[in-house]
């Protein structure tokens, strides 16, 4: 099968579209025909090896361990375990894995649900990594409640996106923040405010949030801190900057050690897509709260542009790889 491989850490230019096996299926694992995949900020991380805190955590020290790049993914059934009961040959899936830009991806039962009737494929692989994370950072991190004001910055990006729209389809009121050229798609996903971050700082406003989601990751807590209501709950979502060893971590990791001396609940967010917020997922896009917002679309031997692409910064919502 065809495959985007990489056997070090670096640029774009360590990834190779080469021929190779397809992935060994054990007794609880689909094997699936990938026919769409997503790019993520973790397809960067993991293509770099940075930060450093990644390698120490299992990924791989001084190269990475699973050599396709990938982990969203769409695709039909091709083959099942002996174990497995949820799916036979010929469903359609979308869900996790190790190795989606490739023509057949392997992981077990539990990673996958049912595709949504209503998207395409590539519609459904833009959808697990960023939308469980902005679902498991408003909902179990962020505890949102109908009528509550939630601010969402980075509402344009892949995260922000899901978030804006699971944010108002739990009842709450948001505003989004994001830059100019990302302002009416914010709008037309249902945010009832926008704020440019490029003409206007959302901590200089009168008004407080309940819940602000962090999903753009340069902010200090204290400048975050400035827009919460006395009570409010902050969620921060990755980070993109800091240095080699824990990155953009560090922001989570002072949020943790400040939240028990203040009033505010400081929260950081590590999310792993589940079996349970796929299913939850699915309901939700085929009762049309929630579309996909997709920017391009690469074919699979142009992963290196994808995420170059990805890299500036500039996606309205989520890049794909076509396979």
């Amino acid at each position: 099968m065809k495959a985007i491989v990489q056997d070090r850490y670096g640029s774009p230019e360590v990834l190779e579209l080469r021929e190779i096996d397809r992935p060994v299926m054990g007794d609880d694992d689909l094997l699936v025909r990938v026919h769409a995949a997503a790019v993520d900020p973790g397809v960067w991380h993991l293509m770099t090896g940075l930060p450093y805190l990644a390698r120490v955590m299992g990924f791989g020290f001084r190269r990475p361990k699973v050599r396709v790049r990938g982990m969203d993914v769409a695709g039909r059934v091709e083959a099942v375990g002996g174990n497995v009961t949820r799916f036979k040959p010929g469903d359609e899936v979308f869900g996790t894995c190790d190795g989606a830009f490739a023509e057949y991806a392997s992981a077990r039962q539990d990673s996958f649900a049912p595709k949504p009737a209503n998207l395409t494929f590539e519609q459904a692989a833009a959808v697990p990594v960023s939308a469980c994370t902005a679902l498991k950072g408003l909902r179990e991190a962020g505890r949102v409640q109908p009528g509550q004001k939630v601010l969402i910055i980075g509402a344009g990006g892949g995260v922000g996106t899901f978030a804006v729209q699971l944010a108002k389809a739990f009842g709450a009121e948001v505003t989004g923040v994001c830059g100019t050229t990302k302002a009416d798609l914010v709008r037309s996903i249902g945010a009832d405010d926008v704020i440019d971050y490029t003409r206007e700082d959302f901590a200089d406003r009168a008004r407080h949030y309940d819940l602000i989601l962090d999903a753009a990751g340069n902010r200090p807590l204290s400048h975050l801190r400035r827009a919460l209501t006395p009570r409010g709950t902050l969620v921060i979502v990755g980070g993109e900057r800091g240095g080699r060893w824990i990155g953009g971590n560090d922001r989570q990791l002072r949020a943790l050690m400040l939240a028990p001396f203040v009033g505010q609940r400081l929260r950081g967010l590590f999310s792993m897509p589940r079996a349970e917020d796929l299913r939850l997922l699915r309901e939700l896009i085929e009762a049309g709260k929630i579309t996909p917002v997709i920017d391009r679309t690469y074919p699979l031997g142009e992963v290196p542009e994808a995420i170059r692409y990805l890299e500036k910064g500039h996606a309205r919502g989520k890049v794909v790889i076509t396979v």
